[in-house]
């Protein structure tokens, strides 16, 4: 069993960042930090992030990032942020429904353009960090006028983001499978997969999921399923909404 770990005395993450302490000779900063560990990661995978090779990615001293950020899970942390804060958040003109809207359609492609971000360890998935609050406050504002109390407003806004991380994490599995086999197309997974999937079918249990594969029509268009999945999750927060 591991042992229990020691509190950690110094001040928060981003506390730090914030107020960094001054330095003789300024050479690193968290954003040239984030840089350099990203482009590791979004050519390579959260495995090649070490905090050797990013020193060498950057060009200084084994130990002089370890000013900004403690080891590997706050550089993930520190990652994770820097990412978010590409995702452009909708005017405050736009509607409850148009901006959880497209703050999904712009978290899939962000988690589509960086896939680690779907691998991402539990500390670092579910850290709190000040692009990713941006996102769930603008989130948290279209539906402040709606007549809802605080934890019904989040769980609005947690609905649309779970369906968004779930479905473009199913997205990024497909990819990365395909990446790993050498294939160039779903098609090729689904040929690998086709034996087994021939005999349940067979069986005869499962007659609504031989359907789809059999008169389907959008399976190799995820965006399509996206975005009508999608759809239909605002459409049932609407329904409910008037229903009250």
């Amino acid at each position: 069993m591991a042992a229990p770990r020691k509190p950690d005395d110094r001040p928060p993450l981003w506390a730090r960042l914030e107020r960094p302490a001054p330095a003789p000779r300024q050479t690193l900063s968290p954003h040239r930090i984030a840089t350099a560990a990203v482009g590791v990661a979004d050519a390579e995978g959260l495995d090649a992030i070490t905090m050797r090779r990013l020193a060498t990615e950057l060009g200084v001293a084994p130990m002089a990032a370890y000013r900004y950020v403690s080891g590997k899970d706050e550089l993930l942390e520190l990652m994770a942020d820097h990412v978010h804060g590409e995702l452009e958040l909708p005017g405050e003109t736009a509607g409850w429904r148009e901006t959880l809207r497209e703050i999904a359609v712009r978290t899939r492609e962000l988690m589509l353009k960086h896939l680690w971000l779907a691998q991402l360890p539990p500390s670092a998935m579910l850290a709190v960090t000040p692009n990713r609050l941006a996102v769930a406050e603008r989130s948290l504002r279209a539906v402040d006028g709606l007549d809802l109390d605080p934890d019904t407003r989040m769980a609005v806004v947690n609905t649309v983001s779970s369906y968004t991380q779930g479905v473009t994490g199913a997205e990024i599995a497909m990819r990365r499978l395909m990446a790993g086999q050498g294939w160039s197309s779903e098609q090729q997974v689904y040929l690998s997969m086709a034996p087994q999937l021939t005999y349940l079918l067979d069986t005869g249990r499962y007659p609504g999921f031989r359907q789809y594969i059999y008169e389907g029509r959008h399976k190799d268009r995820p965006g399509w399923q996206f975005e009508t999945g999608l759809e239909y999750v605002l459409d049932g927060i609407a329904a409910r909404l008037f229903a009250r």
